[in-house]
């Protein structure tokens, strides 16, 4: 039996939490691990618990993990909190979840305040990323490549699956969906791409009709619903009320049963991302069933194949994090966007086919069983 203590966030709709969550579920399966849970600090002071996203039976389980004892001996510590800390601990192996989106890991983004290089070279910590792009921004600041190691992310088949088309067509029906069903998932900061949507948008829904944008923010943790208005705001050239006519915001923290339906109930999830660390919303879409249009050359590409996703051209470009450093973005380009939306419109015979190809790809590689295989020869090897 190999115990193994999880520092991290529980009870909150952030990525980070979530992909706790989910790992702690999956872990608590295996017979030969006993997991401990410490609770840190969310990152802002008015963050706030919230309870019911996960079914009750797993709310349960995750309410019910042990905290550790000051005294039990620990196989292996994990870290999966913001800021990072790379502190060594009284464990035989020491590892830290973390994401570089932008190409870079400043001081601000370490609980020492110091450089990434005079973090690790105090420790033994294993720095551990969930894609390639992710894992080059690590090393690029500093990180030894043998000690950042790539685990991808996840998802749980029995929440993130198709409908029959019995059940899709009654399912946009209580939801009051018509039309072709655009989705988008996400906070709606900058880094999503939700002005290149918006403008991209406005020009697909004059040339289809039926087109529609679902739009799902998060409205207790970031100002989604303030950064939405503003982005359309600024569409100067475009009718703003004949786009909010067409759009549908949802800002409410949803349980995954609920939030697995806006999934099923679409027809192309589109993600025109500047920067991410691996961009779970995308993994989820393709579970379902969803075509996705999606940045390339970012971490998407580690997930995705052509049998379910178009590529939106981009390039990469230099952006200014603070006054010592920049980092990596990527630029998507808004034509090509534009086309690849209007491609998905059009090409019934490849929204068919991405309903099987994509959730049998990620069946076959990206559930969180093969996820915690991955993660446990990282932590008990």
């Amino acid at each position: 039996m190999a115990n193994i203590v999880i520092q991290g966030w529980r009870f909150l709709p952030h990525s980070y939490s979530i992909i706790n969550q989910f790992q702690c579920l999956e872990l608590l399966k295996r017979p030969d691990i006993h997991i401990f849970h410490e609770d840190m600090p969310f990152f802002q002071k008015d963050w706030q618990s919230i309870n019911g996203i996960f079914d009750k039976a797993a709310e349960i389980a995750l309410q019910n993990l042990q905290k550790p004892a000051s005294n039990q001996p620990d196989d292996a510590v994990l870290r999966i909190s913001y800021p990072y800390d790379f502190k060594k601990s009284s464990a035989p192996k020491t590892c830290v979840f973390g994401t570089a989106e932008l190409g870079k890991v400043t001081s601000s983004m370490l609980l020492s305040h110091s450089s990434l290089g005079e973090a690790l070279s105090s420790s033994d910590s294993v720095i551990i990323t969930p894609s390639n792009w992710s894992r080059s921004g690590f090393i690029n600041s500093g990180a030894d490549p043998s000690r950042v190691v790539i685990v991808p992310h996840g998802v749980d088949p029995s929440i993130y699956k198709p409908l029959s088309d019995f059940e899709r067509n009654k399912l946009r029906s209580k939801l009051g969906w018509e039309g072709f069903i655009f989705l988008n998932v996400g906070a709606m900061t900058p880094n999503k791409g939700l002005n290149f949507l918006l403008n991209s948008f406005a020009l697909v829904m004059d040339q289809y009709p039926e087109a529609k944008l679902v739009l799902k923010g998060l409205d207790s943790l970031y100002p989604s619903k303030e950064l939405l208005l503003k982005n359309i705001e600024n569409l100067k050239y475009f009718d703003t009320e004949k786009i909010m006519q067409r759009l549908i915001y949802i800002g409410d923290t949803l349980p995954f049963s609920k939030l697995s339906q806006l999934y099923q109930a679409a027809d192309a999830y589109v993600s025109p991302y500047f920067s991410e660390g691996f961009n779970v919303p995308v993994l989820e879409a393709i579970a379902c069933g969803l075509p996705v249009i999606c940045t390339k050359g970012g971490p998407t590409d580690d997930f995705t194949t052509q049998d379910f996703a178009l590529y939106i051209e981009s390039k990469i470009q230099e952006c200014r994090l603070d006054e010592h450093n920049t980092g990596l973005m990527l630029l998507p380009d808004i034509k090509h966007l534009i086309k690849l939306m209007t491609v998905v419109i059009e090409h019934q015979n490849f929204r068919e086919q991405a309903r099987t190809t994509g959730p049998e790809f990620v069946a076959a590689r990206f559930t969180w069983q093969k996820v915690i295989d991955q993660l446990l020869n990282v932590l008990i090897p």
